[in-house]
């Protein structure tokens, strides 16, 4: 195995909950409004020290994406899901975000989302 770069970010970040490896800034959040299984989850333009999974068709509430899970490079955690490409034309603005789950993530000063009962809103998936 060869030798691991990790990217270290200044400011207001989010990061693993597991390692604290960073994964995005909070200035590069475009929306806070996305859901899924475990509760929030936030719609990045970029994230660093991730890694992806294979490509999938997955349907979500807003109709069918392809996408790629991701996960931690330092801990291997599963953190989000990365939009390759999204079947209707109304979320064609995706193609290429981010979402990190709130859930798995210590948000800019540390905390832990600890998850919600309410579901619904934007893109969880409707297994």
């Amino acid at each position: 195995m060869g030798r691991l770069f990790v990217i270290t970010l200044e400011g207001s970040i989010y990061s693993c909950k597991h390692c604290q490896t960073h994964f995005a800034a909070a200035a590069d959040i475009i929306s806070k409004s996305f859901h899924c299984r475990h509760g929030k989850a936030y719609l990045f333009d970029k994230a660093v020290n991730i890694t992806v999974g294979e490509k999938e068709e997955r349907m979500m509430m807003t109709g069918l994406h392809t996408v790629v899970d991701i996960f931690c490079v330092g801990c291997g955690s599963i953190v989000g899901w990365k939009y390759e490409a999204a079947h209707e034309k109304s979320q064609k603005y995706k193609e290429g975000k981010i979402i990190l789950e709130r859930y798995k993530v210590l948000g800019p000063d540390g905390s832990n989302y600890m998850g919600s009962q309410e579901l619904g809103g934007s893109d969880a998936d409707d297994a």
